[in-house]
């Protein structure tokens, strides 16, 4: 924001002659003024109405300064207040500052001077607003209202995460990859007593090993080859917040022991350096991986398992909640056609059942990303089965004669479902003469899920 964009602002001097000069000069470069020369008259106008800027004399007749600054602080906190004195006095601007005025400025006032002070006012007004505007945005975004899921397995979920929100208990969520783990960590900290302290993410198996240690717990100048200054880690950078620490289980054991110091100790030591900081820091981890099977094998310790795993959330796979597909399907077409600039897009009863019956390995991301596809290269506003991934489309042809609709007498939808899926694994099998391992490959499933189908369909293995 420059000088030039307009401002609301208060003016206090009890001097007529400077308070009319100073309005009209304020006023001629475009800013909206308000003049007063009473502190009482200025407080009831702090009351009514909202400035951007609060310029006042610091010596009132009926008024201290100090005191006006104090008022303008607890009514209007986003208000910057400039104090204006003619007694130049370095322990009185230090007290001033202390109260939280943006600047102190001496009689005669160097118009130059003010109109800087006022710009660098302004750009902090703005930086502050956008800020509270974007926190909004974020505490909106998540909350728990707008995370789809009304089936009893998200209900579950949703149960957990409320109980929690309001504790610091470490928490471990628990699930397949694109379930929405970092969407459920964003959720705790933004609806929780943090949500205006800072969120930190660290996607622990995406930065190379050599780095992870610097970037998790900082480093100071010199503690390395390319250390040429101090820095600040993810753990410092989330102090009185919350830091996320996705892919847990492709930490290694070395730093598996210095996360564990941290966690007892609640404080962290900079590569380089002996000196240990306090933190005060809530800890959300997840993983896609069996944790308890990873300390079996010795590969996870088994301390910092108990530490991670206080609270568990277990996201389920997109599978086990078929009720939710359909709600995700129509936010995420209007979330693409807006974005793209399309009109909505009508999604028959065929589609949607076709999508329904597919596996989703890659779950909720997975489901996203073939909706975006179908946005970008759908011809109309009509989508077909062609439209859809030519597996899927292929995979509810094959359902011929199955019972996919509803009617008034209504349909055993999980019985359905596993009609088809028995169908198609029988017919998976016999193309690949019975080689569970081809037959994944045919289904675009990995073995172990196939069998894992087969089992809870009681096929024979």
């Amino acid at each position: 924001m420059t000088v030039k964009e307009q401002a609301k602002i208060l003016l206090v001097d009890d001097e007529q002659s400077s308070l009319e000069a100073l309005t009209l000069l304020l006023k001629s470069t475009g800013h909206t003024v308000s003049a007063t020369s009473s502190g009482g008259e200025a407080a009831s106008l702090i009351g009514r109405d909202s400035f951007d800027i609060i310029i006042t004399d610091l010596f009132l007749p009926d008024f201290d300064g100090i005191e006006l600054l104090k008022k303008a602080r607890d009514i209007s906190p986003r208000s910057e207040v400039i104090l204006i004195t003619g007694h130049a006095s370095a322990q009185t601007a230090v007290k001033a500052m202390k109260e939280g005025a943006f600047d102190y400025i001496v009689k005669p006032i160097n118009i130059e001077e003010l109109r800087i002070i006022i710009a660098k006012a302004l750009e902090k007004t703005r930086l502050v607003s956008e800020n509270v505007y974007l926190k909004k945005q974020l505490r909106e975004k998540y909350e728990f209202s707008n995370i789809i899921g009304s089936s009893p397995a998200m209900q579950k979920v949703f149960s957990r995460m409320k109980k929690i929100i309001n504790t610091d208990s470490t928490v471990l969520i628990l699930g397949e990859s694109g379930t929405g783990k970092e969407v459920v960590a964003r959720a705790i900290h933004f609806n929780g007593p943090r949500k205006d302290k800072p969120f930190v993410a660290v996607h622990c198996g995406a930065i190379p090993e050599n780095l992870l240690e610097s970037e998790l717990f900082g480093h100071t100048k010199g503690s390395f080859t390319g250390a040429i200054r101090d820095k600040i880690g993810k753990f410092e950078a989330a102090n009185q917040g919350t830091i996320f620490l996705d892919e847990i289980g492709t930490l290694p054991m070395h730093l598996q022991i210095k996360l564990l110091r941290v966690l007892q100790e609640q404080e962290v030591e900079r590569i380089g350096s002996n000196k240990q900081i306090k933190l005060d820091v809530r800890v959300i981890s997840a993983t896609n991986a069996n944790l308890e099977e990873e300390v079996k094998k010795g590969n996870f310790r088994e301390d910092l398992f108990y530490r991670l795993n206080v609270i568990p959330i277990l996201l389920p796979p997109l599978r086990e909640r078929l009720e939710d597909i359909l709600p995700l399907v129509r936010h995420f077409l209007e979330k693409y056609c807006r974005s793209m600039k399309r009109t909505k897009m009508v999604l028959p009863k065929e589609a949607i059942e076709a999508l329904e019956m597919h596996d989703w390995p890659g779950n909720v991301r997975e489901l996203e990303n073939t909706v975006e596809r179908i946005v970008a290269l759908t011809e109309g506003d009509h989508i077909t089965l062609d439209d859809l991934p030519t597996n899927m489309a292929k995979a509810y042809g094959s359902t011929a004669g199955l019972p996919t609709r509803v009617t008034t007498a209504g349909i055993d939808l999980p019985k359905t479902v596993s009609e088809i899926e028995m169908k198609m694994i029988s017919e998976a099998l016999e193309i690949a003469g019975g080689v569970k391992a081809k037959a994944a490959a045919l289904l675009n499933l990995n073995r172990t899920t196939l069998v894992e189908k087969m089992r809870r369909l009681g096929m024979s293995l």
